[in-house]
């Protein structure tokens, strides 16, 4: 059996690589795309993925610390979201011992990110630029691969 940690490594994992998928090639007016008056922008909904992710590092170091960004130029957050996947899994990987669950840091501030990830990916399509969907079972996860460069999709569809 593995470890909670290793299991929570690849869900890290799976939000790099449809996060990725989801900002990858993304156009130039799409942060400030607006799908109705009261919806975040994805410039908005990604930098709140990147304070999720702070927050999940603060969390794994027993600390509940919660921070508001204002969003950032595009490229900036897309920068964050993988220097902050990368923070977090770095300490995953340790031997530090988590601050909190595995249980709770999955169903905080990953779950939460992964929702937002479905969020852009279904802005994108609203916004002219729709992301390719994909067998995501088959897709090329590997725990701590968490950086920008993802292996290609095994099978998207047409």
């Amino acid at each position: 059996m593995k470890s909670k940690s290793f299991e929570l490594r690849h869900a890290l994992a799976t939000l790099a690589y449809r996060g990725g998928k989801a900002v990858r090639g993304a156009p130039n007016n799409f942060a400030t795309f607006k799908a109705s008056p009261t919806t975040r922008t994805p410039g908005e909904i990604l930098a709140h993925i990147g304070d999720l992710l702070d927050w999940g590092v603060e969390l794994a170091d027993g600390k509940h610390v919660w921070h508001d960004s204002k969003p950032r130029a595009w490229e900036r957050e897309v920068v964050r979201f993988f220097a902050a996947l990368k923070k977090f899994d770095k300490h995953l990987a340790s031997r530090k011992p988590l601050g909190f669950s595995a249980e709770k840091l999955f169903q905080g501030p990953v779950a939460d990110a992964l929702t937002h990830v479905g969020q852009m990916a279904m802005l994108r399509r609203m916004a002219g630029s729709p992301v390719r969907g994909e067998n995501y079972f088959l897709a090329p996860i590997v725990s701590g691969r968490v950086g920008r460069k993802q292996r290609p999709a095994v099978r998207e569809f047409d």
